[in-house]
C-alpha cells in the first residue's frame, strides 16, 4: 500500500480497526455455514403469518401443541405497536389486516379479551373503522371462520381455470405469486368449507356493525377509473350469474385447480415455496375431500418446516430464503478475501450448483416458451418459478469464482445456462421482471380481488439492474441488442431527484445501489449524468450521524421526495456500494459511512438492525432478512478496504 492511499483509509477510520472489523464479520459470518455448504438466515414478515398459522391449525381442528402455541402468544404480544394494533413492519401505524389476525390468534390462544393488551388492541380496531375494513384476504380467512357471511368477499368462480390465454382475465396474465395463492383460493371460494374451530372462537367484538351486515367491497387506493367501476359491476354480475354455471363445468374447473397444485407441490417444500399458497392447497386438498392426499401430507409437513421455534418464543415464515443468502454471502466472502472466506464461498457455490433448475419448464415458458430452463430459485425448491434476481446474483458469483478457483471450469456450463435464461426473460420495455417476462396486464390490479395491488410482476429497476450487471460482467458489449434497451430503460425509470425506485429492498437506497451497480458495470463514465443525479442524491440523503436509513413509508403512492429514517446497517451498506460503483470512494460521505460501520458492529461481529429492509409487496408486506445485517455491511467494509489497498477507484464487478 503506497502513503496516499494508507492517508485515505486512515481519514475514514484506522487501518487496524477496519481490517479487525473485516476479520470479525468474516469469522462469524463462515461459522454460520451450515455443513452442506449453504447459508440461511430468518425471514420475519409481520404478525399475520404466525397468526394465521395459529388459526390454520383450529381450521383443521389438529390437536394444537400448547407449548407451540404459547410461545407464538409470546412473540405477537411482543411485536404488537405502542398504538395498540401490530404494524406491517417495525415501528409502523397500526394496520387493520395484521390486528385483525393477530387479536384473533391470541383470542384463539386462550388470552382473555379484558387483559390489557387485548383492550387496547380492540379500542385501536374499532378507533380504526373496526375488523370490517380489513383487506379480501382477511375477509376470505373470516368467512371460512363464518365471521364474515361470503357476500362480504369477492366473487372469484373456479371457472377461471378453464379459460383460454387470450381472454383478458387468465392465470397467466397474473403474478406466479397470486397465481399460486389464487388457484386453490378459487376452490375454497366456490365450496365455502366451514373451519372445524373446535374451541368455538369469534371476534364479534372487533367490528362496529353486525358482521353479516358486511357485503361491501372496498376499493384499494392504486384504483382507478375505469377499470375500477368496470371490474366492481362486473362482480355484481357474477354473484348473479356463478350460481347458474353448469355442474359439469364446476367440476371440471376445479380437478384443473387441484391438477394445477398437484404438479407444482414441490415436496415438502410446498406450493410456490410461500406460506399463503402452502396453507390454501392444504384446505383446498381437506375441502375437496383428499385430506388423506400424499401431497397433502407434504403440502402439511412444508408449513411445519416454516416455524421458527427459539426458547422463548416462536414465529412461522413466510418462506425460506438460502438461494438468496448463500449466493449473496458468496459475494461478501469473496471480497472479504482470505484463505477461509474463499474456501467457504467455494463450498457454498458448490451447494448452489446442483440447485439450477434444468429439466422444469416452468409458467415463465407461457410468455416465453422458446427459452430453455436455467434458473435458480428463491427457495430450496420451487422449481416451476426460478427468478431472475437470484439467478443474476448467483451467476455473478460463480463468474467471479471462476477466475480465481483451480475448478473454476466447473462453472462454465451453469453460467452459460443460467445466462441463456435470463436473456431469454427480458421483457419488450427492455427491462425484467422477478419471474415473469411482460406481465404488465395493469388493468387486473383494478379487480377487486386485488385490493393489495400486487397481482402482476412486471419489470422493476432493482431485478433489471441485476440482470445488466450480470451480463455486463460476463462481457456484454454496452451497445448490445440486449444492452442498449436496457440501459434505457433504467434511463426512463430514474426519478428526476436522481433515485430509483426499490422493488424488492426497502426503497429508494436500495434501487440507487442497484441500479449503479449496473451502470458501474456496464461501463459508463463516473461523469455521465445518470451516475452523477444518482451519487449525489445518496449523498444528499446522508444522515448527520454518518450512515443512511429509510422507512417503508417510503412506498407510498404519494411519494413526494425522501424523508429522513434513522440510520440503519443494510441501507448504510446499500448507499456505499453505489457511491463506490459511482466512483466516490475518496468522497467525504463514504468516509464517514465506513466509520459509522466499524464504530457499531457487535461483539458477535455482526450489526444490529430491527427495521425492515426487504420488500414483499409495497405498502401491503414486509420482510425483515436476519442476513442483511450480517453480510451487506461486510462486502461494504471489504471493498472500500481492497479499493484504498489497489489505490484503484473503479469497482470491477458487477456487484
Amino acid at each position: 500500500m503506497d502513503d496516499g492511499s494508507r492517508d485515505s483509509l486512515t481519514a475514514a477510520v484506522e487501518f487496524g480497526v477496519l481490517e479487525t472489523a473485516v476479520t470479525r464479520a468474516t469469522d462469524a459470518l463462515v461459522g454460520l455455514q451450515r455443513g452442506d455448504g449453504h447459508w440461511v438466515f430468518e425471514l420475519e414478515a409481520d404478525a399475520t403469518i404466525p397468526a394465521e398459522y395459529v388459526l390454520f391449525v383450529h381450521y383443521l381442528a389438529e390437536p394444537p401443541n400448547l407449548e407451540l402455541e404459547r410461545k407464538i402468544g409470546v412473540y405477537l404480544r411482543r411485536i404488537q405497536g405502542e398504538h395498540g394494533g401490530w404494524p406491517l413492519y417495525h415501528g409502523g401505524v397500526l394496520d387493520v389486516s395484521a390486528t385483525v389476525k393477530a387479536y384473533f390468534a391470541l383470542k384463539m390462544i386462550g388470552d382473555d379479551i379484558d387483559a390489557p393488551h387485548m383492550v387496547r388492541a380492540r379500542e385501536a380496531l374499532l378507533a380504526h373503522g373496526g375488523a370490517g375494513a380489513c383487506n379480501v384476504f382477511t375477509r376470505i380467512l373470516l368467512a371460512l371462520f363464518g365471521v364474515l357471511s361470503w357476500r362480504a368477499v369477492p366473487e372469484m368462480p373456479v371457472e377461471i381455470t378453464l379459460l383460454p390465454k387470450w381472454f383478458p382475465i387468465h392465470l397467466s396474465k397474473i403474478s406466479y405469486w397470486a397465481r399460486t395463492v389464487i388457484v386453490p383460493l378459487l376452490v375454497l371460494r366456490k365450496l365455502r368449507p366451514r373451519a372445524r374451530n373446535p374451541r368455538g372462537v369469534t371476534i364479534d367484538e372487533l367490528f362496529a356493525q353486525p358482521p353479516a351486515t358486511i357485503t361491501k367491497l372496498a376499493r384499494g387506493a392504486h384504483q382507478k377509473e375505469p377499470w375500477a367501476s368496470f371490474f366492481f359491476a362486473l362482480d355484481q354480475v357474477l354473484r348473479v350469474a356463478e350460481p347458474r354455471f353448469p355442474k359439469g363445468s364446476n367440476r371440471r374447473a376445479i380437478d384443473k385447480a387441484v391438477a394445477f397444485v398437484d404438479e407444482r407441490i414441490n415436496g415438502d417444500d410446498g406450493l410456490g415455496g410461500i406460506f399463503p399458497a402452502i396453507v390454501n392447497s392444504v384446505m383446498m386438498y381437506d375441502a375437496v375431500g383428499l385430506a388423506d392426499h400424499p401431497n397433502r401430507a407434504l403440502a402439511r409437513q412444508a408449513i411445519d418446516k416454516l416455524l421458527v421455534i427459539k426458547d422463548d418464543e416462536a414465529y412461522c415464515q413466510p418462506c425460506f430464503s438460502p438461494v438468496w443468502d448463500t449466493a449473496l454471502v458468496a459475494h461478501a466472502l469473496m471480497e472479504a478475501g482470505a484463505p477461509e472466506a474463499e474456501a467457504a464461498a467455494l463450498r457454498g457455490l458448490e451447494w448452489l450448483k446442483p440447485l439450477q433448475v434444468l429439466d422444469v419448464v416452468g409458467d415463465w415458458a407461457e410468455a416465453r416458451p422458446e427459452v430453455r430452463p436455467g434458473g435458480w430459485a428463491f427457495q430450496y425448491r420451487n422449481d416451476h418459478y426460478p427468478d431472475l434476481d437470484d439467478t443474476a446474483v448467483v451467476v455473478m458469483a460463480m463468474d467471479r469464482a471462476r477466475h480465481r478457483a483451480e475448478t473454476g471450469g466447473a462453472y462454465e456450463a451453469p453460467i452459460a445456462r443460467g445466462r441463456e435464461w435470463v436473456e431469454g426473460l427480458q421483457s419488450n420495455n427492455g427491462g425484467w421482471a422477478a419471474f415473469d417476462a411482460d406481465n404488465t396486464f395493469y388493468y387486473l390490479n383494478n379487480i377487486p380481488f386485488a385490493d393489495h395491488g400486487a397481482l402482476l410482476d412486471p419489470p422493476t429497476v432493482d431485478v433489471a439492474a441485476r440482470c445488466v450487471s450480470m451480463l455486463a460482467q460476463l462481457g456484454e458489449p454496452l451497445d448490445s441488442t440486449r444492452m442498449k434497451p436496457a440501459l434505457a430503460y433504467l434511463e426512463r425509470e430514474q426519478l428526476a431527484e436522481g433515485s430509483w425506485f426499490g422493488r424488492w429492498g426497502v426503497n429508494y437506497i436500495y434501487g440507487t445501489w442497484s441500479a449503479l451497480c449496473a451502470l458501474n458495470a456496464a461501463g459508463l463514465d463516473s461523469a455521465s449524468p445518470m451516475v452523477r443525479r444518482a451519487a449525489d442524491w445518496l449523498v444528499a440523503i446522508q444522515n448527520p450521524d454518518g450512515g443512511w436509513g429509510e422507512n417503508c413509508d417510503s412506498y407510498r403512492l404519494d411519494y413526494q421526495g425522501y424523508q429522513p429514517h434513522p440510520s440503519g446497517a443494510s441501507q448504510t451498506a446499500w448507499a456505499l456500494l453505489g457511491l463506490m460503483a459511482a466512483g466516490e470512494t475518496d468522497h467525504p460521505a463514504v468516509t464517514r459511512g465506513i466509520a459509522w460501520l466499524t464504530a457499531r458492529q457487535g461483539d458477535d461481529g455482526f450489526w444490529a438492525e430491527d427495521h425492515y429492509t426487504g420488500g414483499g409487496f409495497p405498502r401491503v408486506f414486509y420482510l425483515r432478512y436476519h442476513g442483511y445485517s450480517k453480510f451487506f455491511p461486510l462486502w461494504a467494509l471489504a471493498r472500500y478496504r481492497n479499493l484504498v489497498r489497489a489505490n484503484e477507484r473503479r469497482v470491477a464487478f458487477g456487484m
